[in-house]
């Protein structure tokens, strides 16, 4: 079983002020036999914040995927991928790069997201766009690999 935490990074769902609809829609779409849900939270868009609960997940909490949504736009508040790295040993190009391939076919504005992934400690980090439509499109491209690539990380074979 994949040990998932899910954050969303929304100022506006940290302040109450909107529902947390794209969490849920990452949470609806990874299969209870594959995934078990173990931390759902929000923040807001800080750097530090993210990068400090990100690290939690991976030092502290024992999680395999960390699914962010939110915050990988061009907005002045969007830092979820400088976040990331900043916590990151090794980057995975190949994940963002193929949701916005993917993505591209659909909507031209796939191109603005800076969604990134990458491991730190035995963690998976994958960032997701923020609206409920992007992350069901990446998530959909990606969620395939996401077993072999924990398999991969934690030391099994290709």
């Amino acid at each position: 079983m994949i040990r998932v935490a899910i954050l969303t990074v929304s100022d506006s769902c940290a302040q109450g002020k909107r529902e947390d609809v794209s969490g849920q829609t990452i949470k609806d779409m990874l299969a209870e036999d594959k995934f078990e849900i173990c931390e759902k939270k929000v923040v807001a868009d800080d750097r530090e914040t993210i990068a400090g609960e990100l690290k939690c997940f991976s030092d502290e909490a024992g999680i395999d995927v960390v699914f962010t949504t939110g915050g990988t736009g061009l907005g002045p508040r969007d830092v979820t991928p400088e976040a990331t790295a900043s916590v990151c040993e090794r980057i995975i190009p190949g994940l963002g790069e193929v949701m916005r391939t993917e993505g591209l076919k659909k909507t031209k504005n796939a191109v603005l997201s800076r969604g990134i992934a990458g491991i730190c400690n035995k963690t998976l980090i994958i960032n997701l766009p923020g609206s409920p439509k992007g992350v069901k499109g990446s998530l959909e491209i990606i969620l395939d690999v996401v077993p072999h690539a924990v398999d991969m990380m934690l030391g099994g074979g290709h």
